[in-house]
């Protein structure tokens, strides 16, 4: 990392991205995006003070300087997203190091986030849905492999699974039974009702799987027995919607918003669908799924009694 800062803030950085790895369980992705984007910041505060920059330049900063910082992104053609992005990695690292090095982060953490406009999921109707399951099954001449990409995309839509969750099983969840144990993001764990054919799915699967299902081995395997990479499911979902001639916003992630929809237009509770999701917040939830307006009015009111009486 050749920037301008006090050997004392790169040791603080370091031991942050340690921290967020060891103690939130962020994963190696989040992890590099964090140390790119904070020390992309630190690297433009290095040239706008000018000199070496350390912990006590951090604590002087002024709302003006976030300002600059966050106009010079902009000139380089940096998207609102991103800048979203980058400027919720600098602000939980300056708030871990305050704590540490006993200074007021005000003017860091006052900094307004850009606005930008949030892309809904759109999930995909009950008929697509059935579509693309049958359709995934096309992909591939080997049966073994066209049975694990089916059972993995079964597990997405019926039963809500995050892409990472369903390939972080292991053959110690053999055999599937009614429910599953989920470790979700945070490490924070919820229990999945298992629907019969996602239970068929994963049967038919490991009987057809080549590989040894071991208690500590990967569920999902790739070709060569290795754990398998979620990009070849993303590409086997890619090929399958294209054959239906569905919109580019099909993607394995929206297999699990359509779960969520599908249950909630079945009536579904919105909190237990919450839970089942793995949802810290229920305005998350509501994000994730797409129901008329009349619908979530029904929700709503028999979620609220009150409601009714205003």
């Amino acid at each position: 990392m050749s920037l301008a800062i006090s050997d004392g803030l790169r040791d603080r950085l370091s031991s942050w991205l340690d921290h967020e790895r060891a103690l939130k369980s962020a994963s190696e992705h989040t992890i590099t995006a964090y140390a790119r984007d904070v020390s992309g910041w630190l690297s433009f505060l290095a040239g706008h003070e000018g000199g070496t920059f350390g912990v006590a330049q951090i604590a002087r900063l002024r709302i003006t300087d976030m300002r600059a910082w966050m106009a010079h992104e902009r000139s380089r053609g940096v998207a609102p997203r991103s800048l979203a992005r980058s400027l919720s990695a600098v602000k939980t690292f300056t708030r871990w190091l305050a704590e540490r090095d006993g200074f007021d982060p005000t003017a860091i953490l006052s900094t307004r986030s850009p606005k930008f406009q949030k892309k809904l999921p759109r999930p995909l109707s009950p008929d697509a849905a059935r579509d693309m399951l049958s359709t995934v099954e096309m992909q591939h001449d080997e049966p073994w492999i066209a049975a694990r990409d089916v059972a993995v995309v079964t597990l997405l839509y019926g039963c809500g699974l995050r892409i990472s969750e369903a390939l972080s099983l292991t053959g110690n969840a053999l055999p599937l039974g009614e429910v599953i144990r989920i470790v979700g993001k945070g490490d924070k764990e919820r229990i999945v009702p298992v629907l019969p054919a996602a239970r068929r799915a994963v049967a038919e699967y490991v009987r057809l799987c080549p590989y040894e299902m071991t208690p500590d081995a990967p569920l999902f395997r790739g070709k060569r027995g290795g754990a398998l990479n979620p990009r070849l499911i993303a590409k086997v979902t890619e090929a399958a919607r294209m054959q239906l001639g569905l919109p580019a916003s099909v993607t394995p992630h929206a297999m699990r918003h359509s779960f969520a929809t599908h249950l909630l237009n079945a009536g579904g509770d919105l909190r237990a669908i919450q839970e089942l999701l793995g949802h810290a917040s229920l305005s998350t939830t509501q994000a994730y799924t797409a129901v008329d307006g009349a619908r979530l009015l029904e929700v709503y009111d028999a979620a609220h009694p009150r409601a009714k009486k205003a």
